[in-house]
Protein backbone atom coordinates (compact mmCIF):
# COMPACT_ATOMS: atom_id res chain seq x y z
CA UNK A 1 0.00 0.00 0.00
CA UNK A 2 1.52 3.36 -1.00
CA UNK A 3 2.55 5.76 1.74
CA UNK A 4 -0.06 8.51 1.98
CA UNK A 5 1.88 10.65 4.48
CA UNK A 6 2.58 14.20 3.31
CA UNK A 7 6.07 14.85 1.97
CA UNK A 8 8.57 16.55 4.26
CA UNK A 9 9.47 20.05 3.16
CA UNK A 10 13.07 20.42 2.04
CA UNK A 11 13.02 24.22 2.35
CA UNK A 12 15.81 25.53 4.52
CA UNK A 13 15.15 28.47 6.79
CA UNK A 14 17.73 31.07 7.77
CA UNK A 15 18.55 31.39 11.47
CA UNK A 16 17.37 34.43 13.41
CA UNK A 17 20.71 36.25 13.33
CA UNK A 18 21.37 35.68 9.60
CA UNK A 19 17.78 36.70 8.82
CA UNK A 20 18.19 39.85 10.87
CA UNK A 21 21.53 40.67 9.17
CA UNK A 22 20.18 39.81 5.68
CA UNK A 23 23.02 37.39 4.91
CA UNK A 24 23.00 33.85 3.57
CA UNK A 25 22.74 31.34 6.42
CA UNK A 26 25.49 28.70 6.12
CA UNK A 27 24.09 25.90 8.20
CA UNK A 28 21.79 22.90 8.13
CA UNK A 29 19.29 24.10 10.71
CA UNK A 30 20.39 21.57 13.34
CA UNK A 31 23.58 23.16 14.67
CA UNK A 32 25.35 26.51 14.98
CA UNK A 33 25.73 28.09 11.52
CA UNK A 34 29.13 29.35 10.37
CA UNK A 35 28.10 33.01 10.38
CA UNK A 36 26.99 32.91 14.01
CA UNK A 37 30.14 31.02 14.99
CA UNK A 38 32.36 33.64 13.35
CA UNK A 39 30.42 36.54 14.87
CA UNK A 40 30.17 35.03 18.34
CA UNK A 41 26.37 34.84 18.31
CA UNK A 42 23.96 32.23 19.59
CA UNK A 43 22.30 30.53 16.61
CA UNK A 44 18.52 30.29 17.11
CA UNK A 45 15.37 29.74 15.03
CA UNK A 46 12.82 31.43 17.27
CA UNK A 47 11.73 34.43 15.22
CA UNK A 48 8.45 34.38 13.27
CA UNK A 49 9.13 35.08 9.57
CA UNK A 50 8.28 38.68 8.67
CA UNK A 51 7.95 40.60 5.45
CA UNK A 52 11.16 41.86 3.89
CA UNK A 53 12.22 45.35 4.90
CA UNK A 54 14.92 47.85 4.04
CA UNK A 55 18.52 46.77 4.58
CA UNK A 56 20.53 48.37 7.35
CA UNK A 57 24.12 48.40 8.51
CA UNK A 58 25.21 44.78 9.08
CA UNK A 59 27.92 45.79 11.53
CA UNK A 60 25.34 47.72 13.54
CA UNK A 61 23.00 44.74 13.45
CA UNK A 62 25.72 42.42 14.82
CA UNK A 63 26.37 44.82 17.69
CA UNK A 64 22.66 45.02 18.45
CA UNK A 65 22.34 41.23 18.38
CA UNK A 66 25.33 40.75 20.69
CA UNK A 67 24.01 43.31 23.15
CA UNK A 68 20.52 41.81 23.08
CA UNK A 69 21.88 38.31 23.75
CA UNK A 70 24.16 39.63 26.50
CA UNK A 71 21.26 41.37 28.21
CA UNK A 72 19.16 38.22 27.89
CA UNK A 73 21.90 36.17 29.58
CA UNK A 74 22.23 38.71 32.37
CA UNK A 75 18.48 38.72 32.90
CA UNK A 76 18.51 34.96 33.26
CA UNK A 77 21.44 35.08 35.69
CA UNK A 78 23.74 33.14 33.34
CA UNK A 79 26.68 35.47 32.85
CA UNK A 80 29.76 33.28 32.28
CA UNK A 81 27.49 30.26 32.52
CA UNK A 82 27.32 30.36 36.33
CA UNK A 83 24.94 33.05 37.58
CA UNK A 84 27.51 34.99 39.60
CA UNK A 85 27.21 38.40 37.96
CA UNK A 86 27.88 40.49 41.06
CA UNK A 87 31.38 39.01 41.42
CA UNK A 88 32.11 38.78 37.69
CA UNK A 89 31.44 42.51 37.25
CA UNK A 90 33.75 43.49 40.13
CA UNK A 91 36.87 45.48 39.11
CA UNK A 92 38.96 42.69 40.64
CA UNK A 93 37.79 40.39 37.84
CA UNK A 94 38.02 42.88 34.96
CA UNK A 95 39.85 41.58 31.91
CA UNK A 96 43.19 43.01 30.86
CA UNK A 97 42.55 44.92 27.61
CA UNK A 98 44.09 43.43 24.45
CA UNK A 99 45.94 40.70 26.31
CA UNK A 100 44.26 38.00 24.22
CA UNK A 101 44.07 39.27 20.62
CA UNK A 102 42.47 37.08 17.95
CA UNK A 103 45.67 36.48 16.00
CA UNK A 104 47.37 35.12 19.12
CA UNK A 105 44.34 32.92 19.85
CA UNK A 106 44.32 31.54 16.32
CA UNK A 107 48.08 30.89 16.44
CA UNK A 108 47.72 28.90 19.66
CA UNK A 109 44.64 27.00 18.50
CA UNK A 110 46.27 26.14 15.19
CA UNK A 111 49.39 24.92 17.00
CA UNK A 112 47.32 22.80 19.38
CA UNK A 113 45.52 21.00 16.57
CA UNK A 114 48.68 20.61 14.49
CA UNK A 115 50.93 19.24 17.24
CA UNK A 116 49.19 18.60 20.57
CA UNK A 117 45.84 17.24 19.42
CA UNK A 118 47.02 13.68 18.56
CA UNK A 119 48.06 13.01 22.17
CA UNK A 120 45.34 15.22 23.72
CA UNK A 121 42.30 14.84 21.39
CA UNK A 122 39.86 16.62 23.69
CA UNK A 123 38.88 19.71 21.68
CA UNK A 124 36.81 20.02 18.52
CA UNK A 125 37.65 22.60 15.85
CA UNK A 126 34.07 23.80 15.42
CA UNK A 127 33.29 23.77 19.13
CA UNK A 128 36.42 25.72 20.06
CA UNK A 129 35.49 28.25 17.39
CA UNK A 130 32.09 28.65 19.04
CA UNK A 131 33.82 29.05 22.41
CA UNK A 132 36.04 31.81 21.03
CA UNK A 133 32.93 33.50 19.69
CA UNK A 134 31.38 33.47 23.18
CA UNK A 135 34.35 35.11 24.92
CA UNK A 136 32.74 38.56 24.86
CA UNK A 137 29.77 37.39 26.92
CA UNK A 138 31.19 34.42 28.85
CA UNK A 139 34.00 34.63 31.38
CA UNK A 140 34.13 30.86 31.42
CA UNK A 141 34.85 30.80 27.68
CA UNK A 142 37.46 33.51 28.18
CA UNK A 143 39.21 31.49 30.91
CA UNK A 144 39.23 28.35 28.77
CA UNK A 145 40.78 30.13 25.79
CA UNK A 146 43.28 32.00 27.99
CA UNK A 147 44.35 28.77 29.71
CA UNK A 148 44.76 27.03 26.35
CA UNK A 149 46.95 29.87 25.06
CA UNK A 150 48.98 29.88 28.28
CA UNK A 151 49.50 26.13 27.94
CA UNK A 152 50.69 26.53 24.34
CA UNK A 153 53.07 29.33 25.35
CA UNK A 154 54.65 27.35 28.18
CA UNK A 155 54.62 23.77 26.89
CA UNK A 156 55.73 23.48 23.23
CA UNK A 157 58.10 25.41 20.99
CA UNK A 158 55.62 27.94 19.56
CA UNK A 159 56.54 31.04 17.52
CA UNK A 160 54.85 34.20 18.82
CA UNK A 161 53.13 36.84 16.75
CA UNK A 162 53.96 40.46 17.63
CA UNK A 163 50.79 42.08 18.96
CA UNK A 164 50.38 45.36 20.87
CA UNK A 165 49.08 45.40 24.44
CA UNK A 166 48.07 48.87 25.62
CA UNK A 167 50.44 50.42 23.11
CA UNK A 168 53.32 48.11 23.98
CA UNK A 169 54.46 44.81 22.52
CA UNK A 170 53.65 41.49 24.12
CA UNK A 171 56.57 39.89 25.97
CA UNK A 172 58.96 38.32 23.50
CA UNK A 173 59.43 35.28 25.71
CA UNK A 174 56.89 32.50 25.44
CA UNK A 175 57.24 31.79 29.14
CA UNK A 176 56.63 35.42 30.08
CA UNK A 177 53.48 35.68 27.99
CA UNK A 178 52.38 32.26 29.16
CA UNK A 179 52.66 33.36 32.77
CA UNK A 180 50.67 36.52 32.02
CA UNK A 181 47.88 34.53 30.41
CA UNK A 182 47.94 31.96 33.19
CA UNK A 183 47.62 34.65 35.87
CA UNK A 184 44.83 36.31 33.87
CA UNK A 185 42.81 33.10 33.56
CA UNK A 186 43.26 32.27 37.25
CA UNK A 187 42.19 35.76 38.32
CA UNK A 188 39.09 35.91 36.12
CA UNK A 189 38.10 32.41 37.16
CA UNK A 190 37.91 33.41 40.81
CA UNK A 191 34.82 35.40 39.90
CA UNK A 192 33.03 32.27 38.67
CA UNK A 193 31.13 29.73 40.68
CA UNK A 194 32.72 26.87 38.74
CA UNK A 195 33.04 24.58 41.76
CA UNK A 196 29.33 24.47 42.57
CA UNK A 197 28.27 24.57 38.92
CA UNK A 198 31.06 22.95 36.91
CA UNK A 199 30.97 22.19 33.20
CA UNK A 200 33.24 20.34 30.80
CA UNK A 201 34.90 23.71 30.17
CA UNK A 202 35.78 23.82 33.87
CA UNK A 203 37.48 20.42 33.65
CA UNK A 204 39.49 21.34 30.55
CA UNK A 205 40.58 24.66 32.04
CA UNK A 206 41.85 22.95 35.19
CA UNK A 207 43.72 20.41 33.04
CA UNK A 208 45.42 23.21 31.10
CA UNK A 209 46.36 24.85 34.42
CA UNK A 210 47.95 21.57 35.48
CA UNK A 211 49.94 21.38 32.24
CA UNK A 212 51.23 24.92 32.74
CA UNK A 213 52.39 24.40 36.31
CA UNK A 214 53.90 20.99 35.51
CA UNK A 215 56.09 22.62 32.85
CA UNK A 216 56.96 25.44 35.25
CA UNK A 217 58.18 22.82 37.75
CA UNK A 218 55.64 23.94 40.38
CA UNK A 219 54.43 20.51 41.27
CA UNK A 220 52.34 21.22 44.35
CA UNK A 221 50.26 23.67 42.33
CA UNK A 222 50.24 21.30 39.36
CA UNK A 223 48.93 18.48 41.54
CA UNK A 224 46.25 20.76 42.97
CA UNK A 225 44.89 21.56 39.52
CA UNK A 226 45.12 17.96 38.29
CA UNK A 227 43.17 16.81 41.32
CA UNK A 228 40.77 19.71 40.72
CA UNK A 229 40.24 18.52 37.14
CA UNK A 230 39.56 14.91 38.18
CA UNK A 231 37.22 16.05 40.95
CA UNK A 232 35.25 18.29 38.62
CA UNK A 233 35.11 15.45 36.09
CA UNK A 234 33.45 13.24 38.68
CA UNK A 235 31.06 16.01 39.75
CA UNK A 236 29.77 16.37 36.18
CA UNK A 237 29.45 12.56 35.96
CA UNK A 238 32.16 11.83 33.42
CA UNK A 239 32.96 8.55 35.22
CA UNK A 240 29.47 7.14 34.57
CA UNK A 241 28.70 5.53 31.22
CA UNK A 242 25.04 6.47 31.38
CA UNK A 243 25.96 10.14 30.93
CA UNK A 244 27.30 9.44 27.44
CA UNK A 245 24.14 7.86 26.06
CA UNK A 246 22.46 11.10 24.99
CA UNK A 247 23.28 14.62 23.92
CA UNK A 248 25.51 16.00 21.21
CA UNK A 249 27.53 13.20 19.62
CA UNK A 250 30.68 15.27 19.08
CA UNK A 251 30.61 16.72 22.58
CA UNK A 252 30.00 13.29 24.10
CA UNK A 253 32.98 11.82 22.21
CA UNK A 254 35.29 14.61 23.38
CA UNK A 255 34.12 14.23 26.99
CA UNK A 256 34.92 10.52 26.84
CA UNK A 257 38.40 11.24 25.50
CA UNK A 258 38.91 13.89 28.19
CA UNK A 259 38.11 11.37 30.92
CA UNK A 260 40.64 8.87 29.56
CA UNK A 261 43.27 11.58 29.13
CA UNK A 262 42.84 12.48 32.81
CA UNK A 263 43.00 8.75 33.60
CA UNK A 264 46.41 8.43 31.88
CA UNK A 265 47.78 11.73 33.20
CA UNK A 266 46.85 10.91 36.78
CA UNK A 267 48.63 7.55 36.60
CA UNK A 268 51.80 9.00 35.12
CA UNK A 269 51.84 11.72 37.76
CA UNK A 270 51.11 9.22 40.54
CA UNK A 271 54.29 7.33 39.62
CA UNK A 272 56.38 10.48 39.19
CA UNK A 273 55.27 12.19 42.40
CA UNK A 274 53.88 9.39 44.59
CA UNK A 275 50.27 10.52 44.46
CA UNK A 276 47.08 8.47 44.91
CA UNK A 277 44.55 7.73 42.18
CA UNK A 278 40.96 8.96 41.92
CA UNK A 279 39.81 7.87 38.44
CA UNK A 280 39.20 4.30 37.36
CA UNK A 281 38.27 2.45 34.18
CA UNK A 282 34.52 2.80 34.71
CA UNK A 283 33.45 3.88 31.21
CA UNK A 284 33.92 2.46 27.73
CA UNK A 285 36.94 3.38 25.67
CA UNK A 286 36.54 5.76 22.72
CA UNK A 287 35.24 4.08 19.58
CA UNK A 288 37.87 4.04 16.87
CA UNK A 289 35.09 4.25 14.28
CA UNK A 290 33.49 7.38 15.73
CA UNK A 291 35.39 9.54 13.23
CA UNK A 292 37.03 7.92 10.22
CA UNK A 293 39.12 11.06 9.63
CA UNK A 294 40.77 10.56 13.04
CA UNK A 295 41.33 6.81 12.93
CA UNK A 296 45.12 7.19 13.20
CA UNK A 297 44.96 9.60 16.13
CA UNK A 298 42.40 7.50 17.98
CA UNK A 299 44.41 4.31 17.47
CA UNK A 300 47.46 5.95 19.05
CA UNK A 301 45.38 7.39 21.87
CA UNK A 302 43.89 3.97 22.68
CA UNK A 303 47.40 2.46 22.76
CA UNK A 304 48.34 5.07 25.37
CA UNK A 305 45.31 4.30 27.54
CA UNK A 306 45.96 0.55 27.38
CA UNK A 307 49.62 1.12 28.25
CA UNK A 308 48.66 2.75 31.56
CA UNK A 309 45.64 0.61 32.41
CA UNK A 310 47.59 -2.05 34.36
CA UNK A 311 48.83 0.62 36.78
CA UNK A 312 45.79 0.50 39.00
CA UNK A 313 45.17 1.08 42.70
CA UNK A 314 47.06 -2.09 43.55
CA UNK A 315 50.30 -1.10 41.83
CA UNK A 316 50.13 2.56 42.87
CA UNK A 317 49.29 1.50 46.42
CA UNK A 318 52.40 -0.71 46.57
CA UNK A 319 54.45 2.03 44.91
CA UNK A 320 53.28 4.53 47.52
CA UNK A 321 53.84 2.04 50.37
CA UNK A 322 50.13 2.05 51.15
CA UNK A 323 49.67 -1.66 50.28
CA UNK A 324 51.56 -4.90 50.74
CA UNK A 325 51.52 -8.27 49.02
CA UNK A 326 53.78 -7.56 46.04
CA UNK A 327 55.19 -10.76 44.47
CA UNK A 328 57.91 -11.62 41.97
CA UNK A 329 55.46 -13.37 39.67
CA UNK A 330 53.10 -10.39 39.58
CA UNK A 331 55.87 -7.96 38.63
CA UNK A 332 57.30 -10.37 36.04
CA UNK A 333 53.86 -10.70 34.45
CA UNK A 334 53.50 -6.92 34.41
CA UNK A 335 56.87 -6.59 32.66
CA UNK A 336 55.76 -9.12 30.07
CA UNK A 337 52.48 -7.26 29.59
CA UNK A 338 54.36 -4.00 29.01
CA UNK A 339 56.77 -5.57 26.51
CA UNK A 340 53.80 -6.77 24.42
CA UNK A 341 51.62 -3.68 24.88
CA UNK A 342 52.66 -2.00 21.63
CA UNK A 343 52.96 -3.50 18.15
CA UNK A 344 56.24 -3.36 16.26
CA UNK A 345 54.67 -0.91 13.81
CA UNK A 346 52.57 1.82 15.36
CA UNK A 347 49.59 3.13 13.40
CA UNK A 348 49.87 6.61 14.89
CA UNK A 349 51.29 10.07 14.35
CA UNK A 350 54.98 10.70 15.04
CA UNK A 351 54.29 12.71 18.19
CA UNK A 352 52.12 9.87 19.48
CA UNK A 353 54.83 7.33 18.69
CA UNK A 354 57.33 9.41 20.70
CA UNK A 355 55.01 9.44 23.70
CA UNK A 356 54.11 5.75 23.41
CA UNK A 357 57.63 4.38 22.98
CA UNK A 358 59.10 6.58 25.70
CA UNK A 359 56.28 5.86 28.15
CA UNK A 360 56.59 2.12 27.53
CA UNK A 361 60.29 2.02 28.42
CA UNK A 362 59.80 4.42 31.32
CA UNK A 363 57.05 2.21 32.78
CA UNK A 364 59.30 -0.84 32.43
CA UNK A 365 61.90 1.10 34.42
CA UNK A 366 59.38 1.95 37.13
CA UNK A 367 58.39 -1.73 37.49
CA UNK A 368 62.07 -2.70 37.66
CA UNK A 369 62.65 -0.12 40.39
CA UNK A 370 59.77 -1.59 42.39
CA UNK A 371 61.24 -5.07 41.88
CA UNK A 372 64.66 -4.16 43.24
CA UNK A 373 63.22 -2.21 46.17
CA UNK A 374 61.46 -5.42 47.27
CA UNK A 375 64.56 -7.59 46.84
CA UNK A 376 63.10 -9.61 43.95
CA UNK A 377 66.01 -9.33 41.51
CA UNK A 378 68.69 -11.95 41.01
CA UNK A 379 71.97 -12.08 39.12
CA UNK A 380 70.99 -15.55 37.94
CA UNK A 381 67.33 -14.87 37.10
CA UNK A 382 66.02 -16.83 34.13
CA UNK A 383 63.72 -13.92 33.29
CA UNK A 384 65.85 -11.03 32.08
CA UNK A 385 63.28 -8.50 33.36
CA UNK A 386 64.06 -9.66 36.89
CA UNK A 387 67.85 -9.26 36.55
CA UNK A 388 70.05 -6.41 37.71
CA UNK A 389 71.12 -5.53 34.17
CA UNK A 390 67.63 -5.11 32.70
CA UNK A 391 67.85 -1.27 32.65
CA UNK A 392 70.70 -1.62 30.14
CA UNK A 393 68.32 -3.39 27.76
CA UNK A 394 65.65 -0.74 28.42
CA UNK A 395 68.13 2.04 27.64
CA UNK A 396 69.24 0.36 24.42
CA UNK A 397 65.64 -0.08 23.19
CA UNK A 398 64.63 3.46 24.12
CA UNK A 399 67.61 5.10 22.41
CA UNK A 400 67.17 3.00 19.27
CA UNK A 401 63.57 4.16 19.06
CA UNK A 402 64.42 7.80 19.86
CA UNK A 403 66.99 7.91 17.05
CA UNK A 404 64.14 7.68 14.55
CA UNK A 405 62.17 10.63 15.91
CA UNK A 406 62.48 14.26 14.88
CA UNK A 407 63.45 16.81 17.52
CA UNK A 408 60.20 18.71 16.98
CA UNK A 409 58.10 15.59 17.63
CA UNK A 410 59.96 15.10 20.90
CA UNK A 411 59.91 18.74 22.04
CA UNK A 412 56.13 18.93 21.60
CA UNK A 413 55.85 16.86 24.80
CA UNK A 414 57.87 19.36 26.79
CA UNK A 415 59.41 18.65 30.17
CA UNK A 416 57.28 15.53 30.72
CA UNK A 417 59.19 13.60 28.06
CA UNK A 418 62.60 14.84 29.25
CA UNK A 419 61.79 13.78 32.80
CA UNK A 420 61.09 10.23 31.63
CA UNK A 421 64.38 10.13 29.71
CA UNK A 422 66.10 11.47 32.82
CA UNK A 423 64.56 8.74 35.02
CA UNK A 424 65.78 5.98 32.69
CA UNK A 425 69.25 7.55 32.43
CA UNK A 426 69.58 7.83 36.22
CA UNK A 427 68.56 4.20 36.66
CA UNK A 428 71.15 3.18 34.07
CA UNK A 429 73.77 5.21 35.98
CA UNK A 430 73.00 3.33 39.20
CA UNK A 431 73.29 -0.02 37.44
CA UNK A 432 76.63 0.92 35.90
CA UNK A 433 77.95 2.05 39.30
CA UNK A 434 76.78 -1.01 41.22
CA UNK A 435 76.84 -3.99 38.87
CA UNK A 436 80.09 -5.37 37.40
CA UNK A 437 79.85 -4.89 33.64
CA UNK A 438 82.40 -6.01 31.09
CA UNK A 439 82.54 -3.84 27.99
CA UNK A 440 85.20 -4.32 25.39
CA UNK A 441 86.64 -1.35 23.54
CA UNK A 442 84.80 -1.91 20.26
CA UNK A 443 81.46 -2.93 21.74
CA UNK A 444 78.51 -0.61 22.04
CA UNK A 445 77.42 -0.75 25.67
CA UNK A 446 76.13 1.07 28.77
CA UNK A 447 78.68 3.91 28.65
CA UNK A 448 77.66 4.67 25.10
CA UNK A 449 73.99 4.62 26.08
CA UNK A 450 74.63 7.03 28.93
CA UNK A 451 76.55 9.34 26.62
CA UNK A 452 73.60 9.25 24.20
CA UNK A 453 71.22 10.21 27.00
CA UNK A 454 73.45 13.17 27.87
CA UNK A 455 73.50 14.28 24.26
CA UNK A 456 69.74 13.84 23.79
CA UNK A 457 68.74 15.64 26.98
CA UNK A 458 71.15 18.50 26.25
CA UNK A 459 69.63 19.12 22.81
CA UNK A 460 65.95 19.08 23.82
CA UNK A 461 64.35 22.38 24.79
CA UNK A 462 64.28 22.57 28.59
CA UNK A 463 66.75 19.75 29.11
CA UNK A 464 69.92 21.82 28.91
CA UNK A 465 69.03 24.09 31.83
CA UNK A 466 67.09 21.79 34.12
CA UNK A 467 67.89 18.11 33.68
CA UNK A 468 71.39 18.01 32.18
CA UNK A 469 72.97 19.51 35.35
CA UNK A 470 71.10 16.97 37.50
CA UNK A 471 72.19 14.04 35.36
CA UNK A 472 75.81 15.21 35.26
CA UNK A 473 75.79 15.60 39.04
CA UNK A 474 74.32 12.11 39.37
CA UNK A 475 77.07 10.64 37.17
CA UNK A 476 79.83 12.52 38.98
CA UNK A 477 78.52 11.33 42.35
CA UNK A 478 78.17 7.67 41.42
CA UNK A 479 80.95 7.29 38.84
CA UNK A 480 83.60 10.00 39.43
CA UNK A 481 85.98 8.38 36.95
CA UNK A 482 83.61 8.61 33.99
CA UNK A 483 84.60 11.43 31.65
CA UNK A 484 81.84 13.99 31.02
CA UNK A 485 84.08 16.97 30.28
CA UNK A 486 82.38 17.69 26.95
CA UNK A 487 79.20 18.65 28.81
CA UNK A 488 79.11 21.86 30.79
CA UNK A 489 76.65 22.67 33.54
CA UNK A 490 74.79 25.90 32.70
CA UNK A 491 73.67 26.56 36.25
CA UNK A 492 74.91 24.66 39.26
CA UNK A 493 71.98 22.68 40.71
CA UNK A 494 71.19 23.00 44.38
CA UNK A 495 71.33 19.23 44.78
CA UNK A 496 72.39 16.32 42.66
CA UNK A 497 68.78 15.24 42.34
CA UNK A 498 65.76 15.57 44.55
CA UNK A 499 63.98 12.70 42.82
CA UNK A 500 66.52 10.00 42.05
CA UNK A 501 67.47 7.93 45.05
CA UNK A 502 69.80 5.00 45.50
CA UNK A 503 68.18 1.81 44.22
CA UNK A 504 70.55 -0.77 45.62
CA UNK A 505 70.68 -2.00 49.20
CA UNK A 506 72.96 -4.48 50.90
CA UNK A 507 71.61 -8.04 50.79
CA UNK A 508 71.14 -8.06 54.55
CA UNK A 509 68.93 -4.99 54.26
CA UNK A 510 66.87 -6.12 51.28
CA UNK A 511 63.35 -4.81 51.83
CA UNK A 512 60.25 -6.94 51.87
CA UNK A 513 56.86 -6.01 50.47
CA UNK A 514 56.46 -3.68 53.41
CA UNK A 515 59.70 -1.85 52.55
CA UNK A 516 60.20 1.44 50.80
CA UNK A 517 60.03 2.05 47.09
CA UNK A 518 63.10 3.48 45.31
CA UNK A 519 61.75 7.02 45.62
CA UNK A 520 61.24 6.60 49.34
CA UNK A 521 64.89 6.38 50.39
CA UNK A 522 67.42 9.21 50.77
CA UNK A 523 70.15 9.90 48.25
CA UNK A 524 73.14 7.65 48.96
CA UNK A 525 76.72 7.61 47.79
CA UNK A 526 78.04 5.24 45.12
CA UNK A 527 78.41 1.54 45.88
CA UNK A 528 80.89 0.65 43.17
CA UNK A 529 82.10 -2.92 43.09
CA UNK A 530 79.41 -4.44 45.27
CA UNK A 531 78.06 -7.74 44.05
CA UNK A 532 74.49 -8.91 44.45
CA UNK A 533 73.26 -12.41 45.06
CA UNK A 534 69.56 -11.76 45.58
CA UNK A 535 67.47 -14.73 44.68
CA UNK A 536 63.79 -15.21 44.16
Amino acid sequence: MPDSSPPVSSLKRACDACHRRKVKCIGDGTRQCKNCTAAGLTCTYNAIPQKKGPKGSRAKVISELRETQRQTQLAKGQSGGYGCDDRATSPSYARTPNLLPLDLIHTCVDYFFAHMYPTQPILDRVKIGETIGQMDTSDEAYCLVASLCAYMMIQPNLALPTTPVDGESLPRSNISLGNLLLAEALRIRRGLNYIENPTVWSVITSFFFFGCYFCLDKHNTAWFHLREATTLAEIVGMHEEVNYESGDVVESARRRRLYWLLFVTERAYALQRHRPLTLHATINLPDIDEDSAEAVELTGFLHLVNLFKPFDDTFVGVWNKARTGCTTQWLAELQNQLSEALPAYLHSTESQAVDLRTSQQWLRTMVWQLSISHGFLSSTAADNTMSFKFPIEISRDLLEQASGFSQQAMEVHGIGLIEKLFDVACTLTDVMACVPIEQHSFEYGPRDYLDQFLSLISTLRGGQQRYLPLLLAKINDTMPTMATACYTIPLAPSAASSRVEELFEDQSNAPTSQGTTPYGSPLQGPMVGQTFTFSD
